[in-house]
C-alpha cells in the first residue's frame, strides 16, 4: 500500500483539502468534494522540489502543490529515487520465482541479474514466490491449485487490472481466502495493475 496524507492540494487556481496517496509510480489526490482529483504519474513530472512543507511538481497541466508538512521531503526523495519494483514485491536476489500468466516485457526484464524466474503454463512446484496474472474473474479458479503448491513462507502475488469490472479487489481477496490463504499486502504493480500478496497462515505452516 502506498503512503497516504491528509493535506491541501492546488492546481490551476483550485485549492482543496483531501487525501494524497504516494504510489509506486504516481501520486493520486482525492479532494473532499470528490470533484477535485489528481493523478500524476512520475514519468510526467518535469521537475520536483520541496520547500517549507510544500511539495511542488511541475506537470504538463501546470504546477501542482501539496502541503505535506514533514512528509514533503520524504515524498520528494521517493519521487526522485523510486524503489525498484522487485524490492517492493519482496523479491530477494537469488530467489526462486514462478510466473503464471501473461506479463509485460518490462517486468520480465527486471528479473535478469536479480533472480531466477521461470514462466509456467502448469501448476508450479515449490518456490519462494508465485506471480499470477488474472485478467478476469474466471482466471481466479487457478488460485486454489496454486495455493496447494505453496510451502512455508512462500508468497502468492495475484496481479490484476485496476478499476476493471472483469476482476475486482473483492474477487481476488475472496479467491485467496477460499483457497485458505491470508491477504497481507497490496502494492501498486504498475499504472494499470495492482498486486495483492497472499501467504499461508502462520498456524498452518
Amino acid at each position: 500500500m502506498g503512503q497516504e496524507v491528509v493535506c491541501f492540494a492546488e492546481l490551476g487556481g483550485h485549492r482543496e483539502k483531501g487525501r494524497a496517496l504516494l504510489e509506486t509510480s504516481e501520486i493520486v489526490f482525492r479532494g473532499a468534494s470528490r470533484k477535485f482529483r489528481l493523478k500524476i504519474p512520475f514519468a510526467k513530472i518535469r521537475s520536483a522540489r520541496a520547500f517549507d512543507g510544500e511539495l511542488r511538481l511541475k506537470t504538463p497541466d501546470g504546477e501542482a502543490v501539496f502541503t505535506l508538512g514533514a512528509a514533503a521531503e520524504k515524498w520528494l526523495d521517493k519521487i526522485k529515487n523510486p524503489k525498484p519494483r522487485l524490492d517492493k514485491l519482496g523479491v530477494k536476489p537469488g530467489a526462486s520465482v514462478v510466473l503464471v500468466g501473461s506479463f509485460e516485457t518490462d517486468f520480465l526484464d527486471e528479473f535478469r541479474g536479480r533472480t531466477r524466474a521461470t514462466s509456467s503454463a502448469k501448476t508450479p512446484g515449490t518456490c519462494d514466490s508465485i506471480f499470477f496474472a488474472a485478467d478476469a474473474s474466471k482466471d481466479l479458479a487457478r488460485v486454489a491449485p496454486l495455493a496447494k503448491t505453496m510451502k512455508g513462507p512462500a508468497a502468492l502475488w495475484i496481479v490484476y487490472p485496476k478499476g476493471q469490472k472483469a476482476v475486482t479487489e473483492n474477487d481476488v481477496i475472496a479467491a485467496g481466502r477460499k483457497a485458505g490463504l491470508k491477504d497481507v499486502r497490496v502494492v501498486a504493480f504498475s499504472p494499470t495493475h495492482t498486486a495483492l500478496k497472499f501467504v499461508i497462515p502462520l498456524a498452518q505452516r
